[in-house]
C-alpha cells in the first residue's frame, strides 16, 4: 500500500479536503481512498471530511493496492528500465514496440511487459499507468507511473506542458536554419482514422527544432515538444518539407537503411512531487539510428548533444 505524508507547513488551517487538494488528491481520489480499503489519518487518527487540518498538523494517505486486471495479459519478455523508484518507472522502449494492447496486439505490448516486470519484482500496484506513450515506431524513454496518485499528479504536468520531452530525428533534406519553431495546428485527416495534417481547423500545435547536424541529402535535429498531438512531429516536418526517413506514411524516403521513421525520444525532464525535485533520464541512441548516423560520421555529434 503506497503511503504519502505531508505536515501543514503553513500558518493558516484548512479543511482537509482543500488541503489535500493543495497537493494533488482529487475529490474523486479522495472517495477512491476512503471507499477502496485505503486510509486518510490526521495526526495518526482517521480523518473526517469536517476535520480542518491546523498548523503543525500532519496529514497521511494510505492508496490502497491496485490490483491485478486479468484483460491485461502478462508478458514476461524482457524490458529495458532506465530509472525505477517506488512511484516511476522509467523504460527505453524498443522500435516496433506497441506502448498499450489494442488491436494489433494485447500481450507483448510495453504495458504488457511491464506488469509482468512488477509481478516478477513482488509489487503490490499491478496496475501500470502510461504517462508519456510513443507511437510504435518511435523508440525511446518512456514514463510510467506506478500508482494511480502518481498518474493523476503527472496529468496536471502533462495538461500545463510541463513535462518536458525531447527527440532525435533524421529529416530529408537539408534543414537551412540552425533553430525552428514550428506553430501549424494539426488535426485528422478526413476519412483517414491514422493519418493527421496540418489543417486549419486542427488543434494549436507547437514543435521547436535544432540543426545538429546536415548531411548531403538529410539533416539531424533536436526536436522539444510545446504540445502533444498524435504524430506532431512527423507531421510538422512533413509540412515543412522534411518529412522524416524512413516515415513511409508521411511521404518519408524509405531507401536510406530504415524501415521505420528515424525518430528517438532521448530525454525526459519533469517534477516530481514526492521528491519535490526535478527528474531528468536519458536514453541511449538505438543501433539502427546510430548505424546511419556511424555511415555520415555524426555519431561524435550525438554522443555530445
Amino acid at each position: 500500500m503506497a503511503h504519502f505524508s505531508w505536515k501543514n507547513q503553513g500558518d493558516s488551517t484548512l479543511r482537509i479536503k482543500a488541503f489535500l487538494a493543495q497537493r494533488g488528491v482529487s475529490h474523486r481520489m479522495f472517495a477512491i481512498i476512503k471507499r477502496g480499503g485505503g486510509q486518510v489519518l490526521l495526526n495518526h487518527k482517521p480523518v473526517r471530511t469536517i476535520d480542518d487540518v491546523a498548523p503543525g498538523d500532519l496529514v497521511e494517505v494510505k492508496m490502497p493496492a491496485e490490483q491485478s486486471n486479468a484483460v491485461v495479459a502478462v508478458s514476461n519478455l524482457p524490458i529495458s528500465v532506465l530509472y525505477e523508484d517506488e512511484n516511476w518507472l522509467v523504460v527505453d522502449k524498443e522500435a516496433g514496440l506497441t506502448s498499450v494492447p489494442g488491436k494489433a496486439d494485447r500481450e507483448t505490448t510495453m504495458v504488457n511487459r511491464v506488469k509482468g516486470y512488477l509481478m516478477s519484482e513482488g509489487a503490490e500496484d499491478l496496475v501500470p499507468h502510461v504517462v508519456t506513450r510513443l507511437d510504435r515506431f518511435t523508440s525511446g524513454v518512456a514514463l510510467l507511473a506506478k500508482h494511480r496518485f502518481a498518474h493523476g499528479l503527472l496529468d496536471k504536468q502533462l495538461q500545463t506542458h510541463t513535462v518536458d520531452k525531447r527527440y532525435y530525428a533524421i529529416v530529408d533534406g537539408v534543414v537551412p536554419d540552425d533553430h525552428g519553431f514550428i506553430d501549424a495546428p494539426i488535426g485528422r485527416m478526413d476519412d483517414d482514422f491514422i493519418r493527421r495534417e496540418v489543417r486549419p481547423d486542427g488543434r494549436s500545435s507547437q514543435t521547436e527544432y535544432w540543426v545538429i547536424n546536415r548531411m548531403p541529402n538529410q539533416t539531424l535535429v533536436k526536436v522539444q515538444l510545446h504540445t502533444g498531438r498524435t504524430h506532431q512531429i512527423r507531421v510538422h516536418f512533413k509540412y515543412i518539407g522534411h518529412p522524416l526517413i524512413g516515415d513511409e506514411i508521411y511521404g518519408g524516403p524509405m531507401d536510406r537503411g530504415i524501415s521505420r521513421q528515424a525518430l528517438h525520444a532521448y530525454w525526459l525532464e519533469f517534477y516530481d512531487p514526492f521528491s519535490e525535485i526535478q527528474r531528468h533520464i536519458q536514453g541511449p541512441l538505438p543501433e539502427d539510428l546510430k548505424k546511419i548516423l556511424t555511415e555520415n560520421a555524426t555519431a561524435d555529434v550525438v554522443s555530445k548533444s
